[in-house]
């Protein structure tokens, strides 16, 4: 049964044995759960009641793409209006099924999610991170399409978190970093995590902590790693803002080094572009950074080493990608903003971390509503999540999903600006047909 713009007539949606049982386990209580969605409900705007914690969420319609996981769309009323919504639920106990960060290629660059989700065959993939879009605060430097968190992708680290000062998207919650990530362990379960820069560069005169790694923006006095990974994008972006200001200006006081097989084999006084070849690291350095590096001569010995140390899980991350929390153990963060509506992406997980919830509104073209971050949060719980982060909205916004037999995957959402925004990045879900 399909939705109608007017409001649609709901069915109750088919819940895998396994997520049900994990959604009614008395874990804390049915009582509890019960008194949970209620609170969440009413301060975020969406209604509802007891009786919702005692059946599935009110799906429009169902459909099974592939084993272990489904497409599905829903009607919510918040506080702005009607809003339509598409979500894709994976089953991660079933092996088969896998998540994975989707990219362009290049850390500093920008493609359509269903152009990535094409190129790796993906059952269903949504957007990721905010990231570096325009840069109107510094004329003459080019934008690099780079996100803002940290990103693994089948299990290697491609960048690190800019400095919190310099993110692009709306305001956090109290306390949140650009470090927090959604992440997926080898063990095929869903986290929320802490992923922070670990490096250094060493010297015949000394070691000094590495600042940055591909990421677009450096902390004020830092030295960045720039890889292949990164792309071809000019790394001039990367001396611009500050710790306290993302419009600030760029700084004069640069200097770039770069090493192979430990040795310097190159210096320049500014930030370069083009690619990076494998296996050579491109060093920048501003202000005290750059000083550091202007002791070393082409041939002197440099090494340099970095890892995305995780703050929570000992279990090594397969996936990882920016995003900020809305819901963390079953509860919505405080402060979460209660009055901007907006077309949103987001992602989440329940059931210990097994059911991946993947979700994305209709933009402005469908419903002029929206949702604020609290009625996101309280969405995503009524679904099934314990857990969630909130991902680049607007324009951005994109869910795409391939029918099983289908070459393809296709856009289901309606995109705020009528067609695909290219993204720095996107969440997919990998699984056989069913």
């Amino acid at each position: 049964m399909t939705r109608t713009d007017a409001g649609a007539t709901r069915v109750p949606a088919r819940v895998p044995d396994r997520v049900r049982a994990a959604r009614t386990a008395p874990a804390r209580g049915v009582r509890a759960a019960v008194v949970a969605l209620a609170v969440l409900g009413t301060v975020a705007g969406v209604g509802v009641t007891a009786a919702d914690a005692d059946s599935p969420f009110p799906y429009d319609s169902v459909e099974r793409l592939a084993h272990g996981v489904e497409y599905r769309q829903f009607t919510v009323t918040g506080s702005k209006g009607v809003v339509h919504g598409h979500v894709l639920v994976a089953d991660l106990r079933d092996r088969r099924v896998r998540v994975d960060l989707l990219t362009p290629g290049a850390v500093a660059g920008r493609q359509a999610v269903s152009v990535m989700a094409g190129a790796r065959h993906a059952v269903g993939a949504v957007n990721g991170d905010f990231f570096d879009i325009t840069e109107d605060q510094h004329p003459g430097v080019p934008p690099t399409g780079s996100a803002d968190g940290p990103e693994i992708a089948s299990g290697r680290a491609l960048k690190a978190a800019v400095p919190d000062a310099q993110r692009f998207g709306p305001a956090r919650p109290p306390g949140e970093t650009t470090r927090d990530v959604l992440a997926m362990g080898t063990d095929h379960r869903m986290r929320l995590d802490r992923l922070t820069l670990t490096g250094e560069v060493r010297t015949a005169a000394g070691t000094y902590p590495l600042g940055g790694f591909n990421q677009y923006a450096l902390p004020v006095g830092g030295i960045g790693a720039y890889t292949a990974d990164w792309g071809s994008v000019s790394r001039q972006r990367a001396v611009c803002g500050s710790d306290t200001s993302r419009g600030a200006g760029c700084s004069m006081d640069t200097y770039e080094v770069a090493v192979r097989r430990g040795r310097v084999v190159a210096v320049a006084a500014a930030p370069g572009a083009g690619t990076i070849a494998r296996g050579t690291t491109v060093l920048l350095g501003r202000d005290a950074g750059a000083d550091t590096l202007r002791a070393l001569r082409v041939g002197d010995r440099a090494a340099v080493g970095e890892h995305l140390t995780p703050a929570a899980s000992r279990v090594p991350y397969v996936f990882a990608v920016g995003g900020f929390p809305v819901l963390r153990d079953g509860a919505p963060l405080a402060g979460l903003d209660t009055k901007t509506a907006a077309t949103r992406t987001a992602a989440g997980f329940g059931a210990g971390g097994h059911t991946l919830y993947l979700l994305a509104l209709d933009g402005a073209a469908e419903s002029n509503a929206g949702l604020t971050i609290a009625e996101l949060a309280a969405v995503l719980h009524q679904m099934g999540a314990d857990d969630a982060v909130d991902l680049d909205g607007g324009g951005s916004t994109t869910l795409v999903a391939r029918d099983p037999g289908a070459r393809a995957a296709t856009v289901r959402n309606h995109p705020s600006g009528g067609a695909e925004r290219p993204v720095a990045n996107a969440v997919a879900i990998l699984a056989p047909a069913r």
